[in-house]
């Protein structure tokens, strides 16, 4: 009967993983995505109403951005972490994290209140924010992967990647359903801290079912192995397995920029340059990510029945396909067809990204899994996927508002990207339980990075 019951938990194991990994992974990018809108809108008059209204507007934006710059700072440092104490304890840890720091901002004074320890503590609790959600970001990939069968590890990396674009559909439609119900004057006035502090009880529900959750059996063969382990598992990831880093960090340098491009920049490009509606460019967003729920999945599945370097080479041909009719076609201003290609872009952009997860997961040795993971997608996020949305403006302001250097410079970072995913090894079936031995043979990259 122990036995027995012994089995069953074994099996249910996988599957409570990626429910835990993904449940917590959409909450925590609900919490960061939830901020955007509010900070263009109700956090200048709140938090810097002595600035005149631009400075405001500017300086609130700003600490939108300060949440992205602290994302690397949480990778690594929870890349370390995980790779020391285990992916179970950093995902407890970070979900706690963005919990309390999304429900505190709920809760702050304003400017009027207590002056500028406002702005001073809104800065604080979005650094805490985006720490947490770089921690998390591939803490989460693991801990679901490594739970996961081989033949399904695809799948399981494709739930993981629709986590992004549910928490925009999500975040978007509470924002939508408070302004409809509330006047202006009370959701200014306590409206927009309802989700910060409602997310709570979410936070809660995440810790539970993550609490149910046993540390990966890569990380408990690690630890039972009798070889001599890395005391520093980041001096170990940058010294041996640099090249397998730099390759991942510029082949998804693609999705992150063109994710960025089209959820921020299109948006901008659409209502100021076209002149359309924000609430069409608003629609036209939401069909795009709900498109890219869909793709993540379909690239998922997929890579478990192709192969992940087969699956990633035709999404990255579809972008760059797609890239080169994207601005013509948003130029008819035709509400359709910007729908349509706005949904097939983001969607192949997913379809990447859903297999990332797994990609990365695959490429790595345990002892050095999260560190080296956490590298490579950070730094892609860091070098073009974050500033994207501004060398785009600069871009269109330099060249008389044509989008061709733009399309030009995306198309280069594509086929960088898909020269990346040529020259990578095929991982699927990788054995991610065996301890320093199995980093994929990276040959072909090798040769090419050492020239």
């Amino acid at each position: 009967m122990s036995t027995i019951s012994n089995e069953s938990h074994d099996q249910r194991m996988p599957r409570k993983a990626v429910t835990a990994a993904t449940i917590g992974t959409a909450l925590e990018w609900f919490d960061f995505t939830l901020y955007g809108p509010i900070s263009a809108t109700i956090l200048p008059k709140l938090f810097f109403p002595a600035m005149e209204p631009t400075a405001g507007l500017l300086a609130s934006l700003a600490t939108f951005g300060v949440g992205l710059a602290a994302r690397p700072l949480g990778a690594i440092t929870c890349g370390y972490l995980g790779d020391k104490l285990g992916r179970r304890n950093l995902m407890l840890a970070t979900v706690t994290m963005m919990g309390l720091a999304s429900v505190l901002m709920g809760l702050l004074p304003t400017y009027g209140q207590i002056g500028v320890w406002a702005p001073i503590l809104l800065v604080l609790l979005r650094v805490i924010q985006g720490f947490a959600l770089g921690g998390e970001s591939t803490g989460a990939q693991l801990m679901a992967l490594e739970h996961a069968a081989p033949d399904r590890r695809g799948r399981y990396s494709g739930l993981l990647g629709l986590c992004s674009p549910l928490s925009q559909i999500l975040a978007n439609a509470v924002l939508l359903g408070l302004a409809a119900t509330l006047s202006s004057e009370q959701f200014e006035s306590f409206g927009w801290r309802i989700p910060f502090v409602m997310s709570f009880i979410l936070v809660i529900v995440a810790i539970l079912i993550r609490l149910k959750v046993a540390e990966t059996p890569a990380f408990i063969a690690l630890k039972k192995a009798p070889i001599k382990q890395n005391t520093s598992p980041l001096k170990s990831a940058l010294g041996s397995h640099y090249k397998t880093i730099l390759r991942l960090m510029l082949f998804f340098c693609s999705p992150a920029a063109l994710f960025y491009l089209i959820v921020i920049f299109s948006l901008s490009y659409l209502t100021k340059h076209l002149g359309m509606s924000q609430s069409m460019g608003f629609m036209s967003l939401m069909v795009a990510n709900i498109c890219a729920i869909f793709g993540a999945l379909a690239g998922g599945y997929l890579s478990d029945r192709w192969g992940r370097k087969k699956a990633l080479i035709l999404g990255s041909c579809m972008t760059l396909l797609i890239l080169m009719v994207y601005f013509p076609i948003l130029n008819t201003q035709n509400v359709s067809a910007i729908m349509a290609i706005m949904g097939l872009f983001l969607g192949f952009t997913q379809f990447q990204s859903g297999i990332q997860p797994v990609a990365f997961a695959e490429a790595f040795p345990t002892e050095v899994r999260y560190s080296g993971s956490a590298l490579a997608y950070t730094g892609a996020n860091l070098l073009v996927g974050g500033p994207m949305p501004m060398i785009a403006v600069w871009l269109m302001s330099q060249s008389g508002n044509s989008p061709w250097p733009l399309v030009a410079l995306c198309a280069v970072i594509n086929l960088i990207s898909l020269a990346m995913i040529v020259i990578g090894p095929e991982t699927r079936g990788i054995d991610l339980n065996a301890v320093a031995a199995q980093d994929p043979v990276d040959t072909a990259s090798t040769a090419i990075l050492s020239k």
